[in-house]
């Protein structure tokens, strides 16, 4: 795609996205609201995105105050709209679910209007991602180049509709991301790197490369048969659990915004359980599997390994 027409794609596709999310703010707030509860979080400021977590502080809101929170959330797409002090790396979060009042009329208009965000969200993703041919280390720039103040994830981020669920209830999800990779996959990466002719700081060009040199080296040693995976830390989440009795069925979803969940009536209006703070000390797990011996060899690729070289 040429330069200009994906510079008019990216405002065309971003201004009918806040028209979407204004147009679906007006049509929830005509609407009864039947129950709202969500968590505040902590902000994050800038230089603190990386910052281990052992603890977080939950802050409810309940009401109509909750619903206009959740609302703001949904259209909170760039820099502009918070304070100057936050971070634009780290999209802000708002657990939590807003139920409302919806005739079948009304659910129809908003399960379109949700749909058709949610479709803009992706085309938006999909440009700047796949689209702008560029590598993840240059979309930073380039996005705020044409879009400044756009924050990427709270833009790509779907809104979650429900159907009246039996009752929703909130916790803390705190896992790793783990892929099986090959040895030549990992070969190819390192060699890519090499070829980039590239530094990353504090290193200059040559200490960067002798760094990859080591590790290409390092991976090379290793034998054929040797397994390999991609094991890396995701940041605590906070999940909403969704059951329903009919089905017998719990589902769990990443809640980092307001559920917006539509009820016919009073008579369907869902439990809704709280959000309690997190404490990494006093994590309780169900069931924790023995984890199989690993050994880190790229720490800052997060590539572990059964056996050492």
């Amino acid at each position: 795609m040429a330069r200009y027409d994906l510079i008019a794609d990216l405002h065309a596709c971003v201004n009918a996205l806040e028209q979407h999310l204004g147009a679906l703010r007006q049509q929830v707030e005509q609407q009864p609201l039947l129950i709202a509860r969500v968590f505040g979080l902590p902000d994050i400021e800038k230089g603190h995105e990386h910052d281990e977590i052992s603890r977080i502080k939950v802050t409810q809101h309940l009401g109509s105050a909750a619903r206009e929170m959740a609302l703001t959330h949904y259209c909170r797409l760039f820099m502009q709209h918070q304070s100057e002090k936050l971070s634009t790396k780290a999209a802000v979060r708002l657990p939590g679910a807003i139920c409302i009042e919806a005739d079948e009329h009304a659910s129809d208009i908003i399960t379109r209007q949700v749909a058709e965000i949610n479709t803009l969200k992706q085309r938006l993703e999909q440009l700047i991602t796949v689209e702008s041919g560029l590598p993840s280390e240059a979309r930073f720039e380039f996005v705020h180049q044409h879009l400044r103040g756009l924050i990427t994830l709270n833009a790509y981020r779907n809104v979650t509709l429900l159907d009246s669920p039996d009752s929703l209830r909130f916790g803390w999800a705190n896992k790793n991301i783990i892929k099986n990779v090959k040895r030549d996959e990992i070969i190819e990466l390192l060699e890519r790197s090499l070829k980039a002719n590239r530094a990353q700081a504090p290193w200059t060009r040559e200490q960067w490369a002798e760094k990859v040199q080591q590790e290409l080296e390092t991976v090379r040693d290793l034998p054929i048969t040797a397994r390999l995976k991609i094991k890396r830390p995701v940041k605590v989440q906070p999940v909403a659990r969704v059951w329903r009795t009919d089905e017998k069925k719990q589902t769990q979803l990443a809640c980092p915004s307001p559920l917006l969940v539509l009820c016919r009536d009073r008579s369907q209006v869902p439990v809704l359980g709280e959000l309690l703070d997190y404490d990494a000390d006093n994590v309780a797990h169900r069931y924790k599997p023995q984890a199989e011996p690993l050994h880190l060899i790229i720490p800052r690729l997060h590539l572990w390994c059964d056996r050492l070289a």
